[in-house]
């Protein structure tokens, strides 16, 4: 009887490497797309297609369809002064404003 025997020859370590990702390797390409794609990780007051508006009289805000009118008890943001990302200038100064019926920017009472 003729028995064969079969040669067992590793892989060579550049070979076995190139089988494995590299540890991180995900984290850090998803890292460089957001920068290279403009991505920003600050979340923004509002989604795509739509824009902020604040409740008159008080600190409260909502979104509105792009295209559509602010809904009742609600107005747009001055010019120049609306917020975009959350915690930016202008979200963190609407905390403690607001605008009054005839439009004048006002600091809300306790707004502490």
């Amino acid at each position: 009887m003729l028995t064969t025997s079969r040669v067992h020859r590793p892989r060579s370590v550049s070979a076995d490497r190139a089988t494995r990702p590299a540890p991180g390797l995900a984290p850090a390409c998803a890292a460089a797309a957001a920068i290279l794609t403009g991505c920003s990780t600050e979340q923004a007051t509002c989604g795509g297609g739509e824009y902020p508006v604040m409740t008159i009289g008080s600190t409260g805000s909502a979104c509105v369809p792009d295209g559509e009118e602010p809904p009742e008890g609600c107005t747009r943001y001055p010019q120049g002064k609306v917020p975009e990302h959350v915690g930016d200038t202008w979200d963190t100064y609407w905390r403690t404003h607001t605008v009054d019926r005839t439009g004048k920017v006002v600091e809300v009472p306790d707004s502490e």
